[in-house]
């Protein structure tokens, strides 16, 4: 009987000590270590390639909610003031994929940690308004800020349209590379 209860006792810890490298290794799997998904996604849409970024740099739906998005592209007659209005049809089109990649539909790490720096009761209407961006741009000297802006992210992430924005990868222009 003692040998029995052993051989339990030694297959319930292995399932519970199994079980919890099961949940560790899903939250990886979440969070980026898996696939490779450390950043955002990438832009894959080339209406949106077209029509946005034609103006200024394509923001990664991943760093921003559906809400977001959603506000933003109901009132593109003002955008950041501008008129960036599109008919109907690609603006439909463009907010449903802004909407469907959005951070808060997305596993990517960055994408998670934007998410968790937004409450739900705010809507941000822009990316540099999170605070997980303010905090990642904290340390960022002012005489930097007096040569980039901070809405301009290819200027310093060099993979930024990939989607990576390792601090590895930053060239800040007239002042090199980053090191933390």
């Amino acid at each position: 009987m003692k040998t029995n209860s052993l051989a339990t006792l030694v297959i319930a810890s292995a399932v519970i000590i199994f079980s919890g490298m099961s949940i560790a290794d899903s939250d990886r799997y979440e969070y980026g270590s898996k696939r490779g998904n450390s950043g955002v996604a990438a832009v894959n849409n080339q209406l949106y390639k077209d029509e946005c970024a034609a103006c200024h740099f394509a923001y990664q739906p991943g760093l921003l909610p559906e809400r977001s998005w959603r506000k933003m592209m109901g009132n593109l007659s003002d955008h950041f003031g501008e008129n960036a209005e599109l008919d109907d049809a690609d603006r439909q089109a463009l907010t449903e994929y802004l909407a469907t990649n959005a951070a808060d539909h997305s596993n990517y790490r960055r994408s998670v940690k934007f998410m968790r720096s937004i409450s739900s009761s705010e809507t941000p209407d822009s990316i540099t308004n999170v605070g997980y961006f303010k905090r990642k741009h904290r340390e960022v000297p002012r005489r930097v800020l007096d040569k980039v802006s901070l809405s301009n992210c290819q200027q310093c992430h060099t993979k930024a349209d990939t989607g990576s924005y390792s601090e590895r990868e930053i060239d800040i222009p007239g002042y090199g590379r980053w090191e933390d």
